[in-house]
């Protein structure tokens, strides 16, 4: 990605976001008025991620899950137990995803890119691979919408976590990978449009 593109995507990035903000902020502020009733606890998850150039940051996200003893927490599937009934609606809608447009305007995170990932994944990236970390992490991108279902297929694995760190993962890499290596404004036009009318 050249200079020049990255300042365009900066650009446009802020100017979107706070276009956003404007216009869903209510929302945000009902869903985590609910979200804080239903999980008994601070409506907002906010945790650790792996950003640009490998630093970490906080991604904000309406809190769609409660804190439940004896579950494993390492992956989360469509039948996980502590997914909240407004949590379920909240990611069917991506509301839940709705704080990340701050963490688009202060410059942590992009509309498009790869998705932030906990410690343990981009962070180990080796390589030519490394090359993700050369951009911020994007609330959706082509990885993201080729496992938009990311979590309805970890459901039907035996072993989750295994499938997600060997098959999952390595692909989403590679198509990471491709993104940034064959990057055009267009393209992430492209990948807005596909993920707001699917």
């Amino acid at each position: 990605m050249s200079f020049l593109g990255r300042v365009y995507k900066r650009l446009f990035d802020i100017v979107l976001a706070l276009v956003g903000i404007l216009f869903t902020l209510p929302i945000m502020v009902v869903a985590f008025i609910i979200a804080s009733f239903e999980t008994k606890s601070f409506g907002l998850f906010i945790q650790k991620r792996v950003g640009k150039d490998g630093k970490l940051f906080n991604v904000f996200k309406i809190k769609t899950m409660r804190a439940l003893k004896g579950v494993d927490t390492t992956v989360t599937t469509a039948n996980d137990m502590r997914i909240t009934k407004s949590g379920k609606f909240f990611r069917d809608t991506k509301i839940d995803e709705l704080p990340q447009l701050f963490n688009v305007l202060f410059g942590t995170m992009s509309f498009v890119g790869p998705r932030p990932d906990v410690e343990g994944y981009a962070d180990r990236l080796e390589g030519e691979d490394r090359v993700i970390l050369t951009i911020r992490p994007g609330i959706t991108g082509p990885a993201s919408l080729k496992y938009r279902n990311e979590e309805e297929i970890l459901a039907k694995q035996e072993n989750p976590k295994e499938y997600n760190d060997n098959v999952i993962w390595v692909d989403k890499v590679k198509i990471n990978r491709a993104y940034i290596e064959n990057w055009s404004f267009k393209k992430d036009m492209e990948y807005i449009f596909k993920t707001v009318v699917r």
